[in-house]
Protein backbone atom coordinates (compact mmCIF):
# COMPACT_ATOMS: atom_id res chain seq x y z
CA UNK A 1 0.00 0.00 0.00
CA UNK A 2 2.78 2.69 0.73
CA UNK A 3 4.62 1.35 -2.32
CA UNK A 4 1.50 2.25 -4.55
CA UNK A 5 0.66 5.38 -2.70
CA UNK A 6 4.85 6.85 -2.90
CA UNK A 7 4.48 5.95 -6.92
CA UNK A 8 1.00 7.98 -7.31
CA UNK A 9 2.34 10.92 -5.26
CA UNK A 10 5.60 11.57 -7.40
CA UNK A 11 3.80 11.09 -10.62
CA UNK A 12 1.44 14.19 -9.66
CA UNK A 13 4.62 16.07 -8.43
CA UNK A 14 5.88 15.41 -12.32
CA UNK A 15 2.54 16.14 -13.81
CA UNK A 16 1.97 19.55 -11.92
CA UNK A 17 5.74 20.52 -12.07
CA UNK A 18 6.22 24.32 -13.87
CA UNK A 19 7.79 24.14 -17.34
CA UNK A 20 11.24 24.51 -17.31
CA UNK A 21 12.12 27.67 -19.21
CA UNK A 22 15.70 28.02 -21.42
CA UNK A 23 17.46 30.95 -21.59
CA UNK A 24 17.01 33.26 -23.72
CA UNK A 25 19.69 33.11 -25.74
CA UNK A 26 18.43 29.46 -26.68
CA UNK A 27 15.13 30.16 -27.02
CA UNK A 28 15.29 32.80 -30.34
CA UNK A 29 17.53 30.39 -32.28
CA UNK A 30 16.12 29.09 -35.41
CA UNK A 31 18.28 26.12 -35.66
CA UNK A 32 19.18 23.33 -33.40
CA UNK A 33 22.32 23.05 -31.21
CA UNK A 34 23.29 19.99 -33.14
CA UNK A 35 23.73 22.60 -36.40
CA UNK A 36 25.01 25.51 -34.94
CA UNK A 37 28.57 24.64 -36.51
CA UNK A 38 27.06 24.16 -40.21
CA UNK A 39 25.04 28.27 -39.63
CA UNK A 40 28.02 29.95 -38.34
CA UNK A 41 29.89 28.81 -41.50
CA UNK A 42 26.96 29.74 -43.66
CA UNK A 43 26.86 33.61 -41.84
CA UNK A 44 30.45 33.89 -42.37
CA UNK A 45 30.03 33.10 -45.98
CA UNK A 46 27.19 35.50 -46.14
CA UNK A 47 29.06 38.37 -44.55
CA UNK A 48 32.39 37.79 -46.86
CA UNK A 49 29.81 38.32 -49.46
CA UNK A 50 28.22 41.36 -48.91
CA UNK A 51 31.56 43.29 -48.25
CA UNK A 52 31.34 44.59 -51.66
CA UNK A 53 34.69 45.35 -53.56
CA UNK A 54 36.18 49.03 -52.85
CA UNK A 55 38.60 49.30 -55.34
CA UNK A 56 35.63 49.58 -58.07
CA UNK A 57 34.68 52.84 -59.59
CA UNK A 58 32.54 55.20 -57.54
CA UNK A 59 29.72 56.82 -60.02
CA UNK A 60 27.57 58.43 -56.53
CA UNK A 61 24.22 56.60 -58.66
CA UNK A 62 21.56 55.36 -56.82
CA UNK A 63 21.02 52.79 -59.44
CA UNK A 64 21.83 51.54 -62.43
CA UNK A 65 19.59 53.13 -63.50
CA UNK A 66 19.86 56.53 -62.29
CA UNK A 67 18.57 59.83 -64.16
CA UNK A 68 22.05 61.40 -63.33
CA UNK A 69 23.88 62.30 -66.38
CA UNK A 70 27.29 60.46 -66.50
CA UNK A 71 29.14 63.69 -66.99
CA UNK A 72 27.97 64.63 -63.34
CA UNK A 73 28.64 61.47 -61.79
CA UNK A 74 32.07 61.69 -63.03
CA UNK A 75 32.58 65.48 -62.07
CA UNK A 76 33.81 66.13 -65.74
CA UNK A 77 32.03 68.88 -65.92
CA UNK A 78 31.44 71.88 -62.64
CA UNK A 79 28.26 73.60 -64.16
CA UNK A 80 25.29 72.07 -64.56
CA UNK A 81 21.83 73.50 -64.89
CA UNK A 82 19.70 72.39 -61.77
CA UNK A 83 17.28 71.63 -63.52
CA UNK A 84 18.50 68.60 -64.84
CA UNK A 85 18.62 67.23 -61.53
CA UNK A 86 15.07 68.30 -59.59
CA UNK A 87 13.41 66.11 -61.47
CA UNK A 88 11.38 68.51 -63.32
CA UNK A 89 10.34 67.14 -66.49
CA UNK A 90 13.26 67.19 -69.29
CA UNK A 91 10.77 69.67 -71.85
CA UNK A 92 10.42 72.22 -69.28
CA UNK A 93 14.54 73.37 -70.88
CA UNK A 94 13.07 74.22 -74.34
CA UNK A 95 10.43 76.15 -72.52
CA UNK A 96 10.43 80.15 -72.51
CA UNK A 97 9.51 81.95 -69.15
CA UNK A 98 8.64 85.71 -68.58
CA UNK A 99 9.74 87.95 -65.84
CA UNK A 100 7.41 90.61 -65.35
CA UNK A 101 5.79 92.70 -62.60
CA UNK A 102 2.19 92.52 -62.58
CA UNK A 103 0.26 95.74 -62.77
CA UNK A 104 -1.88 97.16 -59.74
CA UNK A 105 -5.68 96.78 -60.40
CA UNK A 106 -8.15 99.57 -60.97
CA UNK A 107 -9.88 99.21 -57.93
CA UNK A 108 -9.06 100.72 -54.83
CA UNK A 109 -7.08 97.67 -53.59
CA UNK A 110 -3.57 97.85 -52.22
CA UNK A 111 -0.49 97.75 -53.94
CA UNK A 112 0.94 94.75 -52.46
CA UNK A 113 0.21 92.63 -55.63
CA UNK A 114 2.25 95.09 -57.91
CA UNK A 115 5.58 94.82 -55.49
CA UNK A 116 6.61 92.02 -56.64
CA UNK A 117 8.21 89.94 -59.49
CA UNK A 118 6.34 87.17 -61.31
CA UNK A 119 7.61 84.51 -63.77
CA UNK A 120 5.08 82.61 -65.82
CA UNK A 121 5.81 79.88 -68.45
CA UNK A 122 5.03 80.82 -72.00
CA UNK A 123 1.98 79.91 -73.92
CA UNK A 124 2.85 77.06 -75.99
CA UNK A 125 1.36 77.25 -79.82
CA UNK A 126 -1.66 75.78 -81.56
CA UNK A 127 -2.49 71.75 -80.22
CA UNK A 128 -2.25 72.57 -77.00
CA UNK A 129 -5.24 74.46 -76.55
CA UNK A 130 -8.44 74.15 -77.54
CA UNK A 131 -12.30 75.35 -76.97
CA UNK A 132 -14.45 72.57 -74.90
CA UNK A 133 -17.47 71.52 -76.31
CA UNK A 134 -19.74 70.98 -73.60
CA UNK A 135 -19.25 75.01 -71.72
CA UNK A 136 -17.13 76.76 -74.45
CA UNK A 137 -14.60 77.46 -71.97
CA UNK A 138 -10.54 77.58 -73.47
CA UNK A 139 -9.17 74.00 -72.19
CA UNK A 140 -5.32 73.71 -71.99
CA UNK A 141 -3.24 70.53 -72.22
CA UNK A 142 -0.57 72.31 -70.94
CA UNK A 143 0.69 71.75 -67.36
CA UNK A 144 2.62 74.95 -66.55
CA UNK A 145 -0.58 76.96 -68.01
CA UNK A 146 -1.51 78.62 -64.71
CA UNK A 147 2.21 77.70 -62.98
CA UNK A 148 3.83 81.17 -61.66
CA UNK A 149 6.54 81.78 -59.34
CA UNK A 150 6.92 85.41 -57.38
CA UNK A 151 10.29 86.82 -56.47
CA UNK A 152 11.01 89.55 -53.95
CA UNK A 153 13.04 91.40 -56.91
CA UNK A 154 13.77 91.56 -60.84
CA UNK A 155 17.47 90.04 -60.02
CA UNK A 156 16.14 87.18 -57.90
CA UNK A 157 13.99 86.15 -60.56
CA UNK A 158 16.96 85.89 -62.90
CA UNK A 159 19.03 84.09 -60.99
CA UNK A 160 16.45 81.73 -60.60
CA UNK A 161 15.93 81.13 -64.27
CA UNK A 162 19.66 80.99 -64.82
CA UNK A 163 20.04 78.71 -62.38
CA UNK A 164 17.64 76.35 -63.82
CA UNK A 165 18.57 76.91 -67.14
CA UNK A 166 15.88 78.34 -68.45
CA UNK A 167 15.61 80.85 -71.35
CA UNK A 168 13.62 83.85 -70.03
CA UNK A 169 13.30 87.76 -71.04
CA UNK A 170 11.95 90.47 -69.26
CA UNK A 171 9.24 92.76 -69.10
CA UNK A 172 9.54 95.70 -68.08
CA UNK A 173 6.58 97.79 -66.22
CA UNK A 174 5.27 100.99 -67.20
CA UNK A 175 5.60 103.42 -64.67
CA UNK A 176 2.63 105.23 -63.93
CA UNK A 177 3.64 108.87 -63.90
CA UNK A 178 1.83 110.94 -60.94
CA UNK A 179 1.67 114.89 -61.39
CA UNK A 180 0.36 116.37 -58.23
CA UNK A 181 -2.76 119.14 -59.03
CA UNK A 182 -4.02 121.97 -57.46
CA UNK A 183 -7.49 122.79 -57.32
CA UNK A 184 -6.72 126.50 -58.83
CA UNK A 185 -4.81 124.79 -61.76
CA UNK A 186 -8.87 124.36 -62.91
CA UNK A 187 -9.26 128.25 -63.06
CA UNK A 188 -6.59 128.91 -65.06
CA UNK A 189 -6.26 131.21 -68.06
CA UNK A 190 -6.37 129.16 -71.39
CA UNK A 191 -6.21 130.48 -75.24
CA UNK A 192 -8.60 127.70 -75.80
CA UNK A 193 -12.44 127.71 -76.20
CA UNK A 194 -14.13 128.31 -72.67
CA UNK A 195 -15.52 124.86 -72.04
CA UNK A 196 -19.22 124.66 -70.71
CA UNK A 197 -19.41 122.37 -68.15
CA UNK A 198 -23.52 121.51 -68.07
CA UNK A 199 -25.30 120.01 -65.04
CA UNK A 200 -27.70 118.67 -66.89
Amino acid sequence: MASLRTTALAARFVRSAPPRILPATRRFQSHSSSGGELATQDSTLELEAHKGDHTVTVDKATSNFSSVPKHVQDGSEDVLPAGLLSGAPIDLQARTVRIYQPAKPATQSGEQSGSRWRMDWDVMPKGHRWENQLMGWQSSADPMQGTHVYFKSKEDAINFAEKQGYEYFVQEHNQRAFTPKAYANNFLYTANKLKIVRTK
